[in-house]
């Protein structure tokens, strides 16, 4: 055994990234980070985790990086399949060698294809299987390579394409497709074109998606590899089909295959999701008390949770809040948006924290469904207490603004007229100047008009600066006769302002 642990280390030592990840992510651990990173972890895994399926994975990697000869694997028809599927070949003879484009190793042309699985996709559902994974074979040395495969329907299985409903101008529930994926017969394996794809149905070429473009500077645009439909030209009869893929030979193998599959909408994935999977109030209340559950090992106690009640997606308030269960967070995105976001453009990733979000693994919170009903639309963010229960957080908020209020907020008080005499037991004018004379006259007229004076708190009187000068200069006319005006010969005049007061300090109390 020891012998057989020190062959494995030293197979994985001579792995490239593609092997070491494959690897890793057969037995369960993260795929990512640089080589050396991924050496070591493959090493670890190998150490502690030692096993006949671990040591039979190292040697399949091995071995297809590294064949022993031609006939290490010989080239057979899986089991099964007509002579039409065995193989995609470009050359008549399906018994010659080809050459690796990297390392000039020779190797067989084609593997077993039926190891190869694809992984089920959400919106297409299998129904039958016209070509099973079958691998691309390239017959020379030529960059571009073109590979045929030739396959009819059945009366039965063109009646269903022909009577299927239409989900839109053109595309038919029940399609025929194409799959592309890597010829890799460990694991699962997602849709992946080949460089320089393009594939030609009877003669006419067919749509292959095109590249997303960036918006960030620097990273080139993806192609979003998804399965190909290849129904609008199809012969719906019993005549065969011939399908052309040409596609770049740059060292990596390929495998093709071509199912007849029913496609289903958002809409419809959302039925399903409302129908299969939605976890109950009580159950998201047992998982929020067990988040908040006193640890006495915990530096921190946790009294609360917050929850946004905003989609991270569209940032709009949430129709059916939806969350991935293997995640440890409770926030929720609007389950609506998610499905028809990953229908144009399948990412499947959770968009709070960026992990994997399979349809299989989406669940609709009861919970928060129902605080969604008895919230107003105001409320955009709520609390999750211990106990289970939750507030909204719109009282803090209503806090600030009153506080924002009361500082922008001046106080009113009433406005006094400061030519009023003897106000609260003081003269309006300078200690040194007496305005009695004037009071009788003009003054009176106008305090009369006024009203009484009115005290402030706190004991002082609001002086309003902006009262009509004309009546009380009027006043002064009248009362020119006075006594006051024999001793303006003596002694300057004291200066008085606009509105007939002494341009000196005005005291108001």
């Amino acid at each position: 055994m020891a012998a057989e642990l020190v062959e494995a280390m030293n197979m994985v030592k001579s792995f490239r990234v593609s092997d070491l990840q494959t690897l890793l992510a057969s037995m369960g651990r993260s795929k990512s980070g640089l080589k050396q990173d991924l050496v070591g972890r493959a090493l670890r895994l190998v150490q502690t985790e030692y096993s006949p399926e671990l040591l039979k994975n190292v040697r399949q990697l091995y071995e297809s990086r590294f064949p022993k000869s031609a006939a290490w694997l010989p080239a057979r028809r899986p089991e099964g399949v007509p002579v039409a599927y065995s193989s995609l070949s470009s050359s008549p003879s399906l018994t010659s060698q080809g050459t690796d484009y990297l390392n000039g190793i020779s190797k067989p042309l084609h593997t077993p294809a039926t190891e190869v699985r694809l992984v089920p996709l959400p919106f297409y559902q299998t129904l039958e299987t016209l070509l099973p994974p079958t691998e691309l074979v390239a017959h020379n040395s030529e960059k571009l390579q073109d590979s045929h495969c030739v396959f009819e329907l059945t009366p039965s299985q063109a009646d269903q394409v022909r009577n299927a409903s239409e989900l839109r101008a053109g595309i038919r529930s029940v399609q025929v497709v194409l799959r592309i994926c890597y010829s890799d017969p460990i694991g699962v394996q997602e849709d992946q074109y080949p460089p320089n794809i393009a594939v030609k149905v009877n003669q006419s070429y067919c749509h292959v998606p095109g590249y997303y473009p960036s918006n960030k500077p620097g990273v080139e645009p993806r192609r979003p590899c998804r399965p190909i439909n290849i129904t609008p030209w199809l012969h719906l009869s019993s005549v065969p089909n011939r399908v052309t893929i040409t596609w770049g030979n740059f060292g990596k193998r390929y495998s093709v295959a071509v199912y007849l599959v029913r496609v289903f909408t958002a809409a419809d994935l959302f039925n399903r999701l409302k129908l299969c999977s939605v976890e109950s109030a009580e159950r998201c209340r047992e998982r929020i008390q067990d988040k908040l559950r006193f640890d006495p090992e915990s530096e921190i106690a946790t009294t609360g949770l917050r929850v946004s009640l905003i989609c991270p997606l569209v940032k709009m308030r949430l129709g059916v809040p939806c969350r991935v269960l293997t995640c440890a967070h409770l926030q929720c995105f609007d389950a609506v948006f998610f499905l028809q976001m990953n229908e144009k453009k399948p990412t499947w990733t959770c968009p709070v924290c960026d992990k994997p979000a399979p349809f299989e693994l989406l669940t609709i919170d009861g919970l928060l469904s129902e605080i969604l009903k008895e919230t107003s639309e105001d409320i955009e963010e709520i609390e999750y207490l211990t106990d289970g229960s939750w507030r909204p957080i719109r009282d803090e908020k209503e806090k600030d603004r009153d506080r924002e209020r009361e500082r922008s907020n001046t106080p009113e008080y009433p406005v006094v007229d400061i030519c009023i005499p003897e106000a609260n037991g003081h003269s309006p004018a300078h200690s040194s100047t007496s305005l009695s004379g004037r009071s009788g006259s003009g003054s009176v007229g106008t305090s009369a008009a006024a009203g009484p004076p009115a005290a402030a708190p706190g004991g002082g009187v609001v002086v309003d600066l902006t009262l009509d000068s004309s009546s009380e200069e009027e006043g002064g006319g009248a009362g020119g006769d006075s006594d006051d005006t024999d001793d303006s010969t003596d002694s300057p005049a004291p200066k008085r302002g606009r509105y007939n007061y002494d341009k000196d300090l005005v005291t108001a109390y």
